[in-house]
């Protein structure tokens, strides 16, 4: 992506955000919180689902929310560093209804992928960093308490003359929460549909999270697994899935002036 690109996308969200802070606010609007999540998987999965690091990683996830705006930082990572990805999103809810909202972001990425040179004759592997760019508009509709709908669409840009140049994924998404196991055990099943496209490429995925969690314990099972349901995309893998716990948690909220 050429800078004037990056610039014009950064003047688009910041116009957006301006805008939509001179409407009426409601009580939602003047809270703070900060919350999150840190675990171990067995297989650390991207963003989109169809790429994963094929080894065992730490996952953090964390969001640090005043009013509208949010950072949250996303970074999931082997243990030996040698692979991983660090995403920074600053996240803005233009519109936040009890049932609908309309979620926009932007974010710079950096990616750690092992390549093979050649140094002096001898072949080497080393790890290189790969910088990206990228935006999401999420509209998201709540039927129920319980029940929830949203589609995501994700666009982004490598920065680097080599590497992956331009992907964009259209998710649609379902989540059915608290299915009550127990008194205190719930579990909450997140299926869903993407379509990928990066560089010329085409794959169509069904993806399916899925969370045990118990309401006075702040650790849970999380699983996911991934179904290519038709793909042409260099090096896609049929099936994957990962198995990990995480650690939960999430500061009081509190009002703003």
């Amino acid at each position: 992506m050429k800078r004037l690109d990056i610039l014009f996308i950064a003047l688009v969200f910041t116009f957006l955000c301006k805008t939509a802070s001179a409407q009426t606010t409601d009580s939602t609007q003047n809270l703070t919180n900060f919350s999150g999540s840190v675990g171990i998987t067995t297989n650390g999965f991207s963003i989109i689902p169809s790429f994963s690091l094929n080894s065992p990683a730490f996952i953090s996830r964390l969001s640090w929310r005043k009013k509208r705006f949010s950072f949250e930082p996303d970074i999931r990572i082997v243990p030996d560093a040698t692979k991983g990805g660090l995403l920074f999103w600053l996240r803005y809810r233009l519109i936040e209804k009890k049932k609908f909202s309309l979620r926009l972001g932007v974010h710079p990425a950096f990616n750690l992928v092992r390549k093979t040179v050649i140094d002096n004759g001898q072949s080497r592997t080393i790890t290189e960093w790969l910088r990206f760019a990228a935006f999401e508009v999420v509209p998201n509709y709540q039927f129920s308490k319980n029940f929830g709908a949203s589609i995501m669409y994700l666009e982004g840009h490598g920065l680097q003359s080599f590497g992956p140049k331009f992907t964009n994924v259209l998710f649609l998404n379902t989540s059915i929460t608290n299915i009550g196991l127990s008194e205190n055990v719930k579990l909450h099943l997140f299926p869903s549909v993407f379509f990928l496209y990066t560089d010329g490429y085409r794959g169509d995925y069904l993806t399916l999270t899925t969370t045990l969690a118990h309401n006075k314990i702040p650790f849970s099972l999380q699983s996911t697994i991934n179904q290519t349901i038709k793909s042409d995309v260099p090096n896609n893998l049929n099936f994957m899935w990962n198995v990990g716990v995480n650690y939960n948690f999430n500061r009081d909220l509190k009002k703003v002036n």
